[in-house]
């Protein structure tokens, strides 16, 4: 794997953060991520290929409606919509639903993940999981976002009414 291209990181105690052969279950190595994945576009693809040139299994986790309700966040797709376009890209081996805030530290130990990742715009939010993984934060694609999607929808919308 070359690993000569992805941004330096660190994981426990300041060690490197890139997958280490021999962890997981038959020595392959597991990332997790989470996610409300609304209007899935390319960014989000990059990301999910981008970990999973660092861990053979990716575990991705998709907020639920109701969970995004609690943050505050409106999704345009449904959560069952979002749930299955992010279960169907090949980069993705097993897609989880996201109910709150403290499952992540189950999920980390159920699914045997040596990795937690996320976008860097999450950096040192979740330094708390390195006691049970490493933590990795990726920068995220330039030029597209869920949310500027979405203004870039509503503006056109308000210009063509």
């Amino acid at each position: 794997m070359d690993t000569a291209a992805l941004p330096p990181t660190t994981g426990r105690a300041g060690a490197p953060a890139l997958a280490r052969p021999g962890h997981g279950a038959l020595g392959r190595t597991t990332a997790i991520t989470y996610g409300t994945y609304d209007l899935f576009h390319i960014g989000h693809v990059r990301l999910f290929e981008r970990i999973k040139q660092r861990f053979d299994v990716l575990v991705v986790a998709v907020s639920t409606d109701e969970f995004n309700a609690i943050k505050g966040k409106k999704s345009v797709m449904p959560f069952v919509d979002r749930f299955e376009m992010v279960r169907a890209c090949r980069h993705v081996d097993l897609a989880i639903a996201e109910n709150d805030w403290a499952q992540k530290e189950h999920d980390i130990v159920a699914h045997g993940a040596d990795g937690f990742v996320m976008g860097s715009d999450w950096s040192g939010r979740f330094d708390h999981l390195r006691a049970l993984c490493d933590v990795i934060y990726l920068p995220r694609t330039e030029g597209v976002s869920s949310t500027e999607l979405k203004q870039c929808i509503r503006a056109t919308a308000a210009a063509g009414a």
